[in-house]
């Protein structure tokens, strides 16, 4: 069986946990009988003794696994293939959750659809901004009513190219939520409902050209950004350099921002050299989300 599931760049601005896309960056995972369970990790994390035991993805697919099969003990070699980046705002707990999920309905010879899938990673993920794309592709508005997702999806065109900057060091989730107040005004909530509101409408009819306005916040983007102020410069460098927009993804570190892909090389180029010790990705949008085949 072989798994593959891509980076997600959550809240695009505004969008804080409702609005997400999905990156042509994907981790892989064989799956193969075995007598007893065995686990390779090569790629992104593979130095680490937490990712190469890859913790979240047995605790989940053994989980679901068993329920699927109403007990039955999973044996299996697991051969990872990680390219997104750990801990840097790129969906990669997501990806683990999703592809797992996936991957124990194929071991376990259940027929599943995504939307299924999606609603059982909410289980593992209370914030469907990452999740949805990861599952879907493509970019999606979601939205939580009980237990389930509810979302809508737009693929996205070619024209548009992704340029990635990942700092070198991480900015945890934790304090990146830590940063945020418990209460915000009138005014920043009606400022960010109308921005999403109007970057959701962009999306959905490809008006790319007012992304720059659309993605303004004000609810958490430049508190966070504060815990590594060269973000600002990056984000900075890329307006002036043409994006189409730029923001921080996810809690961060790394900044995710949108280019014609004429204008993507360019960008990644200017970030490159501004910023060297920063690693700096130019990728195309996914709009297949996660694919798995037996």
């Amino acid at each position: 069986m072989h798994i593959s599931v891509p980076a997600t760049s959550a809240n695009l601005g505004p969008g804080f946990d409702s609005l997400g896309l999905a990156i042509d960056l994907r981790n892989e995972i064989a799956i193969k009988p075995s007598r007893f369970l065995s686990v390779s990790t090569r790629g992104e994390g593979a130095e680490s003794p937490k990712i190469k035991r890859n913790s979240l993805f047995l605790h989940v697919f053994n989980e679901q696994y068993r329920r699927l099969t109403e007990g039955e003990q999973p044996v299996f070699r697991f051969e990872f293939t990680n390219r997104i980046p750990i801990s840097r705002g790129l969906g990669s707990s997501s990806a683990v959750i999703v592809a797992a999920i996936t991957a124990a309905h194929l071991a376990a010879g259940v027929k599943y659809n995504k939307r299924k899938i999606l609603n059982l990673a909410l289980r593992y993920e209370h914030h469907p901004d990452n999740i949805t794309p990861a599952v879907m592709g493509g970019f999606n508005v979601a939205c939580l009513e009980g237990d389930r997702v509810y979302s809508k999806k737009r693929r996205l065109p070619s024209i548009l190219r992704a340029v990635l900057t990942v700092p070198d060091r991480t900015i945890s989730t934790n304090r990146s939520r830590h940063v945020l107040p418990k209460m915000y005004s009138k005014e920043d909530l009606v400022f960010n409902l109308s921005h999403a509101a109007y970057m959701t409408a962009l999306f959905m009819t490809e008006s790319w050209d007012q992304l720059r306005i659309a993605s303004k916040d004000r609810i958490h983007q430049e508190r966070r950004m504060k815990i590594m102020p060269e973000l600002f410069a990056v984000q900075k460098l890329a307006l002036e350099k043409g994006a189409l927009m730029s923001t921080l993804s996810g809690s961060g570190s790394t900044f995710f921002t949108l280019a014609y892909a004429d204008d993507a090389p360019a960008i990644a180029e200017a970030l490159s050299k501004r910023f060297p010790q920063f690693r700096v990705m130019e990728r195309g949008l996914d709009n297949m989300g996660v694919i798995g085949k037996a």
